[in-house]
């Protein structure tokens, strides 16, 4: 219960009634949806750092809810480095009404918000400072009319900084997703998202392991490229399951290369279905 929620204000607390829950319950920082929208759950894809294919969870996550038949928007948070609209071959630009934007809608039925949707040219850089990237991650939720969505993904950027603090503050998450890769500061790295979202109580639902292994054409042994996997150990230390590991797979590559990522099957993450 937040102070407005009891209806009184911080130099009220003294004397009232709810002085003992106004003192010990956070503010609530959550911005409303647009009316226009009405979201069942809202999932966020983290990483302590980039470079991990934490697009390429996000994407792979919604479209297997997608052919679960969900109803499935992703929320593009990443906004100096945009990639979902180009994966699902998305150039348009986004329309608005007096009443708020339409996100695009990609050929599985997925509904896609990112900066890449709003500039004049698509390679055009977002040289903005973070309070102003902040600010639109936010209009994203207050001012994108996403309609009914079982799922809202939400792609955000690497690290703990401006925007997943925005995120986790404003929006009503759900989960998050923790994205790694099999490297020796993995075990840091997923603790730090892992101590972010704690720190903002907020549950985490699994990791995902990326670049996994190489799996070679002609024999089909496992090869691990950027060394033997820790996922496992460091999920037990956590107490949480690991959703999947995802190889370096060429196909992969492909459908995102030819903005075909509609059409993508990654059955890497279909142990996914039952935790998100």
């Amino acid at each position: 219960m937040s102070e407005q929620q009891n209806g009184c204000a911080p130099s009220d607390c003294a004397g009232c009634e709810h002085a003992d829950s106004c003192s010990s319950r956070p503010v609530d920082f959550r911005e409303p949806a647009n009316p226009f929208s009405h979201i069942n759950k809202v999932i966020a894809v983290v990483s302590g750092k980039g470079g991990v294919g934490k697009s390429m969870v996000t994407a792979s996550l919604a479209r297997i809810m997608r052919e679960q038949g969900f109803s499935v928007g992703i929320l593009d948070a990443d906004i100096t480095g945009p990639s979902i609209p180009k994966m699902y071959g998305i150039h348009e630009s986004a329309k608005g009404s007096d009443e708020g934007i339409f996100p695009c809608e990609a050929k599985d039925g997925t509904r896609i918000m990112s900066v890449n949707l709003l500039l004049e040219h698509e390679d055009d850089p977002v040289i903005w400072r973070g309070p102003v990237i902040a600010g639109v991650v936010k209009q994203f939720w207050t001012d994108v009319m996403w309609g009914e969505l079982d799922y809202l993904f939400v792609d955000m950027p690497p690290g703990t900084g401006d925007v997943p603090l925005t995120v986790f503050q404003s929006l009503p998450v759900d989960g998050v997703v923790i994205v790694t890769s099999p490297q020796d500061l993995v075990q840091m790295i997923v603790k730090k998202a892992y101590n972010m979202a704690y720190t903002m109580n907020i549950p985490v639902i699994g990791i995902v392991e990326n670049y996994s292994y190489l799996e070679c054409p002609d024999c089909g042994k496992k090869i691990s490229v950027f060394g033997e996997s820790h996922i496992d150990e460091i999920a037990e230390e956590l107490g949480l399951p690991v959703l999947g590991k995802m190889p370096i797979d060429p196909k992969l590559a492909e459908v995102v290369e030819s903005e075909r990522f509609y059409e993508m099957d990654n059955q890497y993450l279909a142990g996914a279905v039952n935790k998100l």
